[in-house]
């Protein structure tokens, strides 16, 4: 028997209390809080957005902070205190948290609840996580474009409550489990930093702005009313959704010769490289693949046809190379939907070695690629394997039987 069986059947063998989480705490919601409000030092703060762009389930320090005057304005949290991010574009996403672990008091803003009890943190923001959390907020979500769960009906959801001893065992296997997936994790970042220095580290080598690499095409969606565009469509047609991995293979969906001469998607010849520049995606991810073939794409995203001389395949890998800094220059501020500012990003500059050197970069990186993002091999078929893993044992180490009143 294991420890946390001997537990179970110690302190609760005949189940455990679902109690709300109004019943265990409080849930209230932050005060509006502007990205203009950021200084350089001050009160540490979080940012509902950087909910979805920067934390994964726990926080130690913040990104960004508030001067003391501002602060005083805003919803303090507390060590222990949960953070949720109450609006987002999907019912997937709401509601995503982060418990604040660290010693600090810090602040948080607008479209974030904040959760106050006595209850283990950790065990707490690793429910929010289990499927028994998402089929109550899905339920009590509300919006189109903006879907939000608001804090009062946030008050009503209910989560198992065992002892804190059988809390803490939860927390403390889940944390083995999350701290294998993080060292497989930084084994992947090791090869986005060894391909950023060997693209920029070439002894002789250009910068060249984004938009002096060849001509960038925008796309379009054919009319889905008409069915000439679509049916029996052969040529790919490209949309955020397909934009995974670094080389694309196929695509959801294709159209015709048709909506290629009656429409604004465009034709594009093979060995282009695609960037998403309008999607929920850019918080955190700006996909970019290479395309081996003829393809079209749609209105959010661009690609480029490179000029004689330069690799698309070169190109490719630089960005993905230069990614968070691309993301946090070029991306815009505010707005409904995220997107990229296209003046800044082709203004961006990459290191632009001649194409036989270009070429000898993509060589050596594409012996890497596969064992980083080959989704059948290698690390991102490891790093699946370990998420499905931690994700059954959590659901299932998160999931009691109710005790009858």
């Amino acid at each position: 028997m294991t420890k946390l069986e001997s537990l179970i059947e110690e302190l609760c063998p005949d189940g455990v209390e679902y109690r709300s989480l109004g019943g265990i705490g409080t849930v209230t919601r932050g005060s509006g809080l502007p990205k203009s409000d950021f200084t350089e030092t001050g009160v540490g703060c979080i940012h509902y957005g950087q909910i979805y762009t920067y934390y994964n389930i726990f926080a130690y320090d913040t990104k960004s902070f508030v001067s003391h005057d501002t602060s005083l304005k805003l919803k303090k949290v507390n060590t222990g205190d949960i953070i949720i991010a109450v609006t987002s574009e999907n019912v997937e996403d709401v509601c995503k948290c982060v418990a604040w672990l660290g010693e600090n008091e810090i602040v948080t803003g607008g479209h974030t609840a904040i959760f106050k009890h006595n209850q283990n943190p950790k065990y707490i923001a690793y429910w929010f996580q289990t499927m028994d959390f998402y089929e109550q907020k899905r339920r009590i979500a509300h919006g189109t474009k903006v879907i939000e769960v608001t804090p009062s009906k946030l008050a009503h959801v209910k989560i198992p409550l065992p002892p804190l001893l059988i809390q803490h065992e939860i927390v403390r296997i889940l944390d083995n489990f999350t701290e294998l997936t993080a060292e497989l994790t930084a084994r992947r970042k090791q090869y986005l930093y060894y391909s950023k220095y060997l693209i920029d580290h070439q002894p002789i080598s250009e910068h060249t702005k984004l938009g002096d690499l060849g001509k960038w095409h925008g796309g379009g969606t054919p009319s889905t009313q008409n069915k000439r565009f679509w049916d029996s469509g052969t040529i790919p047609w490209i949309t955020s959704k397909d934009m995974i991995g670094t080389v694309l293979s196929r695509t959801q969906d294709c159209i015709t010769p048709e909506a290629i001469n009656n429409s604004t998607a465009k034709l594009l010849p093979k060995n282009t490289v695609a960037v998403v520049v309008r999607s929920g995606i850019l918080r955190h991810t700006l996909p970019i693949v290479f395309i081996p073939f003829e393809t079209t794409v749609n209105q959010d995203i661009k690609a480029l046809v490179p000029k004689n001389g330069i690799s698309a395949r070169y190109v490719a890998y630089a960005l993905r190379a230069n990614h968070d800094e691309l993301l946090i220059k070029t991306k815009k501020a505010g707005g409904t939907v995220e997107s990229i500012v296209m003046q800044q990003f082709l203004n961006y500059e990459i290191p632009l070695p001649s194409l036989e050197i270009q070429e000898s970069i993509v060589a050596l990186l594409d012996r890497f690629d596969a064992l980083t993002t080959d989704i059948s091999i290698g690390l991102p078929a490891e790093i699946a394997a370990r998420q499905k893993q931690y994700e059954y044992y959590r659901d299932k180490l998160l999931t009691f039987k109710e005790i009858e009143e």
